[in-house]
C-alpha cells in the first residue's frame, strides 16, 4: 500500500504536465442562431494544484487568503479524509479541473456539461438572474449569457463541502464563480474561471486554461462507488464535511 501511495504521489505531477494533445485546426463552428457552438467531447486540463503552471494552464501562485481561508488550507489533510476518495461528488471546480474528459451539449436555452468523472452532469440555463430560492448543492446553480462570442457562466448556491483542486485549496458556501468560454479555433477553448469567495479569499482571482477537442472520443461510464476498495476496506476514512 505504501508503494502504491508513493507511485500515485509521483504520477500526479506527471499527469498534470502531460503534453498538449493534437486537436483539429480551422475555424470554429456556429449554431443556427450564429453563436459559437461549443458542442463536443473536450479534454479538460488536470489542475491538481491551481497555484502551479502546466503546459496548458496558468497557475495562481499566491492565493489571497483571508484568516479563515488560510486556516482551512493549512489544516486540511487529503491523505486522511479526502471527500472525493470517499466517492462523494467532486463538485463543479474539481470536475472542471479534470483529468477526465467532459462533453458539452448546447441549445439556445441551455448549456449542458456531461462529465465522465462519476458520470455526473451539470446544466446552465440562459437567464438574466438567478432563481430566488436556491438549495445549496455540490455543483451550485448556474446561469449563462453571451458577451459577444464569449459564453459566460455564473454559478452560486454552493454547499461549501468541496475543494478547488486535488491538493485541496479551499472554498466556502459563499463561493461565486464566473467562467468564460471562447473558441478561437475548431479544436481549442480558451477558458477562464474567476473565484469570488469573500469568506476564503480577500479578493477575486482568476485561473486561465485551455480545453482541447477530441472528436474521436466517447465518454465512458465511470462508477467510483463499486470500485473503491480503499473505502470499503477502511484505508480511507469518511470526511467530516463543513470543517
Amino acid at each position: 500500500m505504501k508503494f502504491l501511495l508513493l507511485a500515485i504521489t509521483f504520477l500526479l505531477p506527471v499527469l498534470a504536465q502531460r503534453p498538449i494533445p493534437d486537436y483539429p485546426k480551422g475555424p470554429p463552428p456556429k449554431t443556427a442562431s450564429g453563436k459559437p457552438d461549443f458542442s463536443g467531447v473536450w479534454q479538460t486540463p488536470r489542475m491538481s494544484d491551481v497555484t502551479k503552471d502546466t503546459e496548458c494552464c496558468k497557475g495562481v501562485p499566491n492565493l489571497p487568503y483571508t484568516a479563515w481561508g488560510k486556516e482551512a488550507w493549512e489544516t486540511y489533510d487529503d491523505t486522511k479524509a479526502d471527500y472525493a476518495g470517499s466517492c462523494l461528488p467532486f463538485g463543479l471546480l474539481r470536475s472542471i479541473g479534470g483529468p477526465h474528459p467532459a462533453q458539452i451539449a448546447q441549445t439556445d436555452k441551455y448549456v449542458i456539461f456531461l462529465f465522465e468523472q462519476n458520470t455526473w452532469f451539470h446544466t446552465a440555463k440562459f437567464a438574466t438572474e438567478f432563481p430566488k430560492d436556491m438549495y445549496p448543492t455540490w455543483f451550485g446553480t448556474s446561469i449563462a449569457r453571451w458577451e459577444g462570442d464569449t459564453l459566460v457562466i455564473e454559478t452560486r448556491g454552493f454547499n461549501g463541502w468541496t475543494r478547488i483542486d486535488t491538493i485541496g485549496h479551499p472554498v466556502s458556501e459563499q463561493l461565486h464563480t464566473i467562467e468564460r468560454y471562447r473558441r478561437p479555433e475548431m479544436g481549442r477553448i480558451e477558458y477562464s474561471i474567476t473565484i469570488d469567495d469573500p469568506k476564503t479569499y480577500t479578493e477575486p482571482w482568476t485561473s486561465y486554461r485551455n480545453w482541447y477537442l477530441q472528436p474521436d472520443w466517447e465518454l465512458l461510464e465511470y462508477s467510483c462507488e463499486e470500485n473503491n476498495k480503499s473505502l470499503w476496506e477502511g484505508r480511507i476514512q469518511p470526511p467530516k464535511l463543513g470543517q
